[in-house]
């Protein structure tokens, strides 16, 4: 009784149809792990790049002492307004200056309607960028440096906020003071 009630499952079991989806291969040759590759072959896949060629195309990334009397827009770079970030934790601070560092228009997350805490967001420092660019496009900028001061949730945001106001960007310095002599930190908590 009991073997024949095991070769009626067993014969259930070997007629279930399972179905195994697979894809094609997409190597067209196959790829010997156990073959050891010539001295000259380099890794699989890489492709060989002349670094003397790449060196010279980001020769201009860097400023040099000509760097101030470049022509953008046909101004020069020591020429341009500058628009200052200040990010905080709390808030982001926009000015934008000219050249010498007269302040020409100001605006704050605070000013643009954020209130407590979402004064300090990406999503507002953002808002308020696109909002300084187009006031300072009717101003006449169009080409600006941007500085960046302070460490906070809306740096990048900021200068992508600038970029998507329709002002050109053609610097972005880092300007955030760093301090070689800090506070002394707080005492262990004790366990």
């Amino acid at each position: 009784m009991l073997s024949a009630i095991r070769n009626t499952i067993r014969a259930t079991t070997n007629s279930v149809v399972r179905s195994i989806y697979t894809t094609t291969p997409q190597a067209t040759e196959k790829f010997d792990h156990k073959r050891i590759p010539a001295d000259d072959e380099g890794v699989q896949g890489e492709k060989i790049i002349d670094l003397d060629s790449v060196l010279k195309l980001k020769q201009n990334l860097f400023p040099t002492l000509e760097s101030d009397n470049y022509l953008f827009d046909g101004v020069p770079y020591k020429d341009l307004p500058i628009c200052n970030i200040r990010v905080t934790h709390n808030n982001t601070i926009f000015t934008v200056t000219d050249s010498a560092g007269s302040v020409k228009l100001t605006r704050s997350c605070g000013m643009e309607g954020f209130k407590n805490t979402k004064k300090g967001t990406n999503i507002a420092a953002q808002t308020t960028a696109i909002s300084i660019a187009t006031k300072a496009i009717d101003k006449g900028y169009k080409t600006v440096r941007v500085r960046v001061r302070g460490l906070g949730p809306g740096r990048l945001s900021a200068v992508k906020g600038l970029q998507m106001g329709g002002l050109d960007i053609v610097s972005v310095t880092d300007n955030t003071r760093v301090s070689w002599n800090p506070p002394r930190p707080r005492k262990a908590k004790r366990l």
